[in-house]
């Protein structure tokens, strides 16, 4: 029997992505509501919001741990 499509394409998911769940309070200044009103304004999908705040958060503080260690 062969697998369906969506079989295939939940195996492929699990072996090329890691999840991570997040939640927000829906009463939050960070709530589900807010978020898509920002990415809707920018044009990002929420998912790349997501993206570009964390690898802009890493270089952030990796730039601070830097100008720390060389004072």
């Amino acid at each position: 029997m062969s697998k369906t499509s969506s079989e295939v394409k939940n195996r492929y998911m699990a072996k090329a992505y890691d999840q991570i769940r997040l939640n927000v309070r829906k009463d939050s200044d960070l709530s589900r509501d807010v978020l898509d009103e920002h990415v809707q304004k920018t044009g990002e999908s929420l998912t790349g919001f997501i993206h570009r705040a964390m690898r802009e958060t890493i270089q952030r503080d990796n730039t601070i741990d830097i100008q720390e260690g060389s004072a």
